[in-house]
């Protein structure tokens, strides 16, 4: 069984998002959540918010096709980070000092996480594949 999330317009660089969710691939459901609770970064906690529901979408997607499955055997398969619309700052546009002379406009850079939990049987399943 595989299920996905998608956390669309989480505050925060990709860049940095990355960062976090670099330390969850592959990991279980178990290890990530923890690993997530415990990070000590800014990004970790809307991806936590990201972890739990695509493990909500699994358990949904178990109960509509009449399966049972256990949730401490699931595991992070899949998660990329993208970028997002990027805002001008509270909505009026702000400039930072550069070099010679210049104005930077700042921006408020947000990112698109989708992450894809299943169970280890289609491991095996795309291993062999």
């Amino acid at each position: 069984m595989e299920a996905r999330a998608i956390g669309k317009g989480i505050p925060g660089s990709p860049q940095k998002s990355r960062l976090v969710i670099d330390l969850i691939r592959g990991q279980s459901v178990n290890t990530a959540r923890s690993t997530l609770l415990f990070a000590r970064k800014r990004a970790a906690r809307p991806i936590l918010n990201v972890l739990n529901s695509a493990i909500a979408n699994a358990e949904r997607k178990a109960e509509d096709a009449n399966v049972s499955i256990d949730i401490d055997e699931l595991f992070v398969l899949e998660c990329k980070v993208d970028s997002g619309p990027t805002k001008h700052r509270a909505g009026v546009r702000r400039y930072r000092p550069a070099p010679r002379g210049r104005a930077f406009m700042e921006r408020r850079r947000s990112s698109r996480v989708t992450i894809t939990v299943s169970t280890p049987i289609e491991k095996v399943e795309k291993a062999g594949a």
